[in-house]
């Protein structure tokens, strides 16, 4: 078979001292922390679209890198080549997972039967590869946005037609999902929004995409699959608002529409911060009620407004990321899929490599230092002192109902000015950073 990684032989664990960039210095997939091994823990996936089908091309120029396995002038030739580069390329490096939108594993054709078709042939060929490796699918998704007739969304579509082919679209990609044995399917609006409101009718578009994702929990039911659904929070790039916003947006969303029993949320760090957010805040909201499911570990460029999907090496973010993670139970579901794509100057082979070895290392050593922070309950501590007076007769009254608005007012009548407290938040800060 052809080795397409030739550069690489396997990514090892060779510790700190290590000067191999071609080594983890922090991720040791069987070292335990808090009882479970890093692998279990952190559930590493790669994702397909970017690693594998992104090749440097961005709005104003063309791809730039080369990939000997995408170089084939028959399409279906150069998919298989493709998924054989990228099993080559989850075994060197150590991963357990990898995800996939259905549009990149297998070329459309000139009607919904033929691409139908093609999908199955890849699909049969990434189920051998599975066996032969023992690597698993951790979700899968489909691209309902990149073709022509997505251009106005895809179950929020104007045209009903688009509708049912969006429709078509996810029910096979949900059962290829499942015969790969995937543990859950994405949910990603990349066009479900719009770009003016003067030829939109909002409640409507909002309407038919509750009806799509019903729809797709019943044919989740009927076809047995039994992996978790998610939703993608993404708030805009590139309509000009789309309805999966963030977090706090889509649980509303989930309220409204009786869909909560059924979904749970999918956070990107970039879309995180696309939303005026920080990861951790919607990592944090998730987890407060109860929907965080994965996670797409990635970051941005601040001094950019668009979706910029880099490797993330941010220690403060994956620190803080694996805190509430592991603060909410860990990884039920799910895991840290790296839809980052190396830069467009990052040309060569062993590039891709670096990037992941280099991500994957960030997050090892966040989860060492955030279960240190929880063995230590530095954070615990100060949260629990800071809202003492909710333990109080008071704090136990009003949180129990039983005092109404004369009672209270009664009590401050009585009591007076309440006494100021101090956040601490400098004080934390600091020992966030001596924790780092």
């Amino acid at each position: 078979m052809t080795e397409f990684f030739p550069e690489v032989k396997k990514v090892k664990y060779e510790g700190p001292k290590s000067k191999n960039p071609l080594a983890f210095k922090h991720y040791n997939p069987k070292e335990k922390v808090l009882g479970k091994t890093m692998a279990d823990h952190l559930r590493f996936a790669v994702c397909y679209w970017h690693s594998f089908k992104g090749l440097g091309a961005d709005q104003f120029g063309a791809n730039t890198i080369l990939r000997s396995y995408n170089v084939a002038s028959d399409p279906m030739q150069k998919a298989e080549q493709t998924m054989q580069a990228a099993f080559e390329f989850f075994g060197k490096l150590g991963v357990n997972y990898w995800c996939f939108h259905d549009r990149d594993i297998a070329p459309e054709a000139d009607n919904l039967a033929e691409t139908n078709k093609r999908l199955d042939q890849i699909v049969k060929l990434a189920k051998k590869l599975q066996k032969d490796t023992g690597i698993k699918c951790l979700w899968g998704t489909t691209n309902a946005f990149s073709h022509p007739r997505f251009m106005a969304g895809a179950g929020t579509n104007p045209n009903p037609h688009v509708f049912a082919y969006a429709a078509s679209q996810i029910k096979k990609a949900m059962e290829i999902t499942k015969e790969l044995g995937g543990e859950g399917y994405v949910f990603w609006g990349g066009r479900e929004g719009y770009d003016t409101l003067l030829n939109t009718d909002l409640g409507r578009e909002l309407d038919h995409m509750a009806l799509l994702l019903h729809l797709a929990v019943d044919h989740k039911k009927k076809i047995g699959f039994k992996g978790q659904l998610y939703i993608e929070p993404k708030p805009k790039e590139p309509t000009k608002h789309q309805y999966d916003f963030d977090a706090g947006n889509c649980f509303a969303f989930l309220q409204k529409y009786d869909l909560v029993p059924h979904f749970k949320m999918n956070i990107e760090a970039n879309h995180a911060t696309l939303a005026g957010h920080t990861f951790h805040h919607e990592l944090a909201f998730s987890a407060a009620n109860g929907i965080l499911g994965s996670v797409d570990a990635n970051r941005g460029d601040l001094l950019l407004g668009w979706d910029t999907d880099q490797f993330p090496t941010d220690l403060y973010d994956t620190v803080l990321a694996m805190y509430i993670i592991l603060k909410s139970g860990g990884f039920t579901t799910g895991g840290l899929n790296f839809d980052a794509h190396v830069r467009r100057q990052s040309i060569d082979n062993v590039d891709l490599f670096y990037a992941h070895v280099g991500a994957m290392d960030a997050f090892a050593r966040g989860l060492k230092i955030a279960s240190k922070m929880l063995k230590d309950k530095v954070l615990d501590k100060v949260i629990q002192k800071r809202y003492a007076g909710w333990d109080t007769p008071l704090g136990k009254q009003i949180e129990s109902g039983k005092m109404d608005f004369v009672k209270l007012e009664k009590y401050i009548l009585e009591k007076g000015e309440p006494k100021l407290q101090s956040g601490r938040q400098e004080l934390l800060e600091n020992i966030l950073n001596e924790y780092i």
